[in-house]
């Protein structure tokens, strides 16, 4: 690559950085034109745009520094005072933004900048420089006017940014769910005569405006520019060494010499510590996807002669950069789909008494090793009739079946292909094509994706999406001789299944069933669906020894995969499949073992369709067994060993289930404390906060944790055993004063004491 091609390059990747910031900037002169910030506004924008021409100058690239000529004299008699930021203004100048966007994207793919020249954006450009200042006074004088009107409606589109401790909004997105997520965005603004270009818009395409004045990127940061390039050789580097540190664990288990021992646990501190390192120079805040949102709803807003607001919470939350560009998409196409269908004009708003401003919020947050990302609005919310009738008419459902769905049964028929409640095709949305593409998006990163709506209150999506894809906590199992791993972002249990009994399983339509805790659970034989050689645990003939059942979940569909034994978890380097086995469809990606051999992750959605896992089949079932899976009265529970007594914690509170080596836990004046996953979990060791006494036995080289959310962070419960996981409808209750307990329950026909967590926690403090 030549000297010329890196600046190029350079060049590239500079500019992106402050174009995001140009629009916010762009949108807040449009709001407030002889606000406070204005002046500000457009002197960052002036700077922006003339460092930009004086590279391209420097680079030879004559069209795009002929065009931002152009803006910068604009720019200039702005700054000085000599023209007014009219809304007509302001638009050119945003056009201006996206013309250069499209310049980069032509340097970025050939090199050169084209033969496109945007005459015509230019002459407008030059026209509303040379327009009268006459005009341009009366126009003040009207923006002045009109910001003394208590009357004046709200601007249609805000970028606010707020704490992580503001009050939730009102749950919310799109009333007709639907749209093209390859459609172009609207050009809102058409000019055709001087007096048009210093009038404002008329009330059907209002303008947009930032809340609270300030761009969202404006903070500046100490950084260095690094190829991604290099990220990811490092990141493959540190995956390296993530393997050999599990090859070293692994033959370290075989010896009992102390010395390798410690050193091995050494490297093993040492390598998670790195490994977080190294996967932290590739994180990067969300607000890289959602500084361009604001101007995506402000001009689909404009286009519909809407008044949207975007309110944005934990912008600063931070992902794995390969998981950003992942839903930047998805995300993107929610936000137009709410602008578009959920959120309501200001008139109909008038009407159901809500503000003529609707409202739009992004909310971020980190939550168990995962973010969550809710994109809500205040809209209409979606007409759950208005499904019902299109579930028969576009996707050929049962009127039957349709009518005995619940509401959250209906929601999830918005993400089937071709459903669509639009009433017309628009630019934007109508087709029955994109919120399939969003889950099949979101999933194919291992997140899920959730849609709750209230009609006339309105919609909320929710991405739950992992940290990063490079490495993932698995379980690793058998079938034959071969061994697999499941990701256990999708795992929710593990059973025991005796093959000599001969009701350990059904066979409900044709399909092998598990009644488990009353609820039939579809089963998938791993050995089968792969085509192993080895026997099929399901199929008919002499039924003996034992299989494990794999309870995973798969895009709303929970079924248990059989396999023939449950190894261990580990967490794993994911390796990316070739092209040649992509196609499969039954495999996520690869990773190498301890022993050096090759493991196959699985996907599970895919094993669910190889396996003809279809609704009709859960539909079956769920009819085979009747209000036994309707009660939502039970709870689940995780019994633990304690002393010489049984406890249970409710599930739900269970983050996570660890075993550490005794040598790894360290004492601090506050008590016991191990590192964990880059931060430092307090220990409670629940026998001595109950006040039990001790078992008389040695203490083994490891101590099994209970990992336990709590408001102020994870606390680990250090427990004797961990016995079993139950389901039960708890009929008797019993309270008690004891600190640590919040009482006792029967469960398994026994009478359990049940954990207080926030007391024990309070003990542990």
């Amino acid at each position: 690559m030549s000297e010329q091609d890196d600046l190029a390059r350079e060049l590239v990747a500079e500019v992106r950085e402050q174009l995001d910031p140009l629009d916010a900037d762009l949108m807040t002169l449009e709001a407030s034109p002889q606000g406070p910030s204005a002046s500000a506004a457009i002197a960052r924008v002036f700077r922006t745009i003339h460092s930009l021409k004086g590279t391209c100058g420097f680079l030879g690239f004559a069209r795009l520094e002929a065009l931002t000529h152009v803006g910068e004299s604009l720019l200039m008699l702005l700054r000085d005072g000599e023209r007014v930021p009219t809304p007509a203004r302001v638009d050119a100048l945003l056009q201006l933004v996206d013309a250069v966007r499209g310049f980069l994207d032509r340097i970025e793919a050939t090199g050169g900048e084209g033969e496109e020249g945007c005459d015509a954006l230019r002459s407008r450009l030059e026209a509303l420089a040379e327009l009268d200042p006459a005009v341009d006074a009366r126009a003040a004088g009207a923006a002045d006017a009109a910001s003394l009107d208590a009357d004046t409606p709200a601007p249609p589109t805000v970028a606010a940014s707020t704490g992580a401790g503001a009050a939730p909004a009102p749950a919310i997105t799109p009333a007709s769910v639907d749209a093209d997520p390859g459609d172009a965005l609207p050009t809102p603004v058409t000019e055709t005569t001087p007096a048009d270009r210093a009038s404002p818009p008329p009330p059907s395409a209002p303008p947009a405006v930032a809340e609270d004045g300030a761009t969202p990127l404006a903070a500046a940061r100490s950084t260095i520019r690094v190829d991604v390039q290099l990220l990811d050789t490092l990141m493959n580097l540190v995956s390296e060494l993530v393997l050999a540190r599990n090859q070293i664990l692994q033959n370290t288990d075989r010896h009992e010499k102390q010395a390798l021992t410690a050193a091995s646990q050494r490297l093993n501190l040492i390598t998670t510590e790195l490994q977080a390192g190294v996967m932290q120079t590739r994180m990067q805040p969300i607000d890289q996807v959602w500084s361009h949102l604001p101007r995506v709803v402000r001009d689909i807003a404009r286009s519909r002669g809407k008044l949207v607001r975007v309110v944005m919470e934990g912008r600063e939350t931070e992902l794995d950069k390969t998981i950003i560009e992942a839903i930047k998409d998805p995300l993107t196409h929610i936000v137009r789909n709410a602008v578009d269908h959920g959120i309501e004009d200001a008139f109909d708003r008038d009407v159901a008494g809500k503000p003529s401003s609707g409202t739009l919020r992004l909310r971020a947050f980190h939550d168990g090793g995962q973010v969550i990302v809710e994109v809500t609005d205040d809209g209409a919310g979606i007409d759950l009739a208005r499904v019902r009738e299109k579930a028969v008419a576009r996707l050929g459902r049962r009127p039957a079946e349709v009518a005995r769905m619940s509401d959250r049964e209906l929601l999830q028929l918005v993400f089937e292909p071709g459903f669509s409640t639009a009433e017309a095709v628009t630019n934007v949305s109508g087709r029955g094509v994109g919120m399939d593409v969003v889950r099949t998006n979101i999933e194919r990163i291992g997140g899920t994706v959730d849609l709750q709506s209230t009609p006339g209150e309105g919609t909320e999506v929710r991405f739950k999406i992992p940290l990063t894809l490079a490495i993932i906590p698995a379980l690793l199992v058998n079938c034959g001789a071969h061994r697999f791993a499941v990701p256990q972002a999708s795992l929710l249990e593990l059973v025991l299944l005796d093959l000599s009994d001969p009701a350990a399983f059904e066979r409900v339509a044709g399909a092998p069933v598990y009644r488990l805790r009353g609820a039939l659970l579809p089963l998938v034989s791993l050995a089968a669906v792969l085509g192993l050689e080895h026997d099929d645990p399901l199929a008919g003939g002499t039924r003996e020894g034992v299989a494990h059942i794999v309870v995973v979940q798969a895009d709303e569909q929970r079924f248990g995969l059989v396999v023939n034994d449950v190894l261990d978890t580990q967490e794993i380097v994911v390796k990316p499949l070739s092209h040649h086995l992509k196609g499969l469809g039954c495999y996520a990606g690869a990773t190498i073992m301890g022993d050096g051999e090759v493991a196959l992750i699985l996907d599970n959605l895919g094993l669910a369709e190889r396996a003809g896992l279809t609704s009709d089949v859960q539909t079956a079932a769920a009819d085979e067994q009747g209000p036994a899976a309707t009660d939502a009265r039970r709870e689940g529970f995780l019994l633990l060993g304690v002393a010489d007594h049984t406890v249970a914690v409710r599930l739900p509170d269970v983050a996570r289930l660890e075993t550490f080596s005794v040598t790894s836990i360290e004492r601090t004046m506050d008590g016991e404390v191990v590192q964990y996953r880059g931060d430092i979990l307090p220990l409670a060791r629940v026998d001595a906060r109950l006040g039990l006494p001790r078992k008389t036995a040695a203490p083994g080289p490891n101590v099994r944790v209970v990992v336990c959310r709590s408001e102020h962070g994870n606390v680990g419960l250090v427990v004797d055993t961990i016995l079993d996981v139950v389901e039960e409808h708890v009929e008797s209750r019993r309270t008690t004063r004891r600190p640590g307990l919040a009482g006792s329950a029967v469960l398994q026909g026994r009478v359990i004491d049940l954990l207080d967590l926030p007391a024990l926690f309070s003990l542990a403090a």
